[in-house]
């Protein structure tokens, strides 16, 4: 049996050569190394990632729980700004209807009182005008006695009241 040693064989040899070389070399061991080392970086990426998505969850929630209670606080806002609104509102109406009733009072007041002023201004008049008639009439038909006794009787009652 003749052994030839042609290329197949020479590389067989290589490659056995190479695949020895390499267990020597513990390549194997160090790929599994390498390989675990990356899984388990990969595990704490995934784990931090995991992480923080669960504590990005939580704070959407906390900020969806503070929205809600921004949005009740805001509707309330709202709410007690229109009571007091309404409120306002009744009370201005409130003042200027008490506001138009003394302004009406008071023209009312005023009115009678410049009627009773008229009143007393006509029979004021009414009195002069009487008085002025009575001195007329009195006076084409007394004579100096009468006259004279008229005047002596105004001037006693007047002494008589002073007293």
């Amino acid at each position: 049996m003749e052994f030839a040693f042609d290329a197949t064989f020479f590389a067989f040899v290589g490659l056995v050569l190479f695949l020895a070389l390499v267990v020597y070399l513990k390549v194997p061991g160090m790929m599994a190394r390498s390989l675990d080392d990356r899984a388990d970086q990969i595990r704490n990426e995934l784990a931090e990632a995991k992480r923080l998505r669960e504590e990005a969850q939580h704070l959407l929630a906390e900020y969806q729980r503070k929205r809600k209670e921004a949005e009740a606080e805001a509707a309330h806002i709202v709410a007690a700004a229109e009571r007091e609104a309404e409120m306002l509102t009744a009370e201005a109406k409130k003042k200027t209807e008490e506001f138009v009733a003394n302004r009406t009072a008071l023209s009312e007041q005023k009115i009678k009182q410049a009627e009773v002023e008229a009143m007393k201004a006509v029979r004021s008049a009414a009195v002069d005008l009487a008085i002025a008639a009575a001195e007329t009439v009195l006076a084409k038909r007394a004579d100096a006695k009468v006259q004279s006794e008229l005047f002596g009787n105004a001037v006693g009652q007047v002494k008589t009241r002073l007293n």
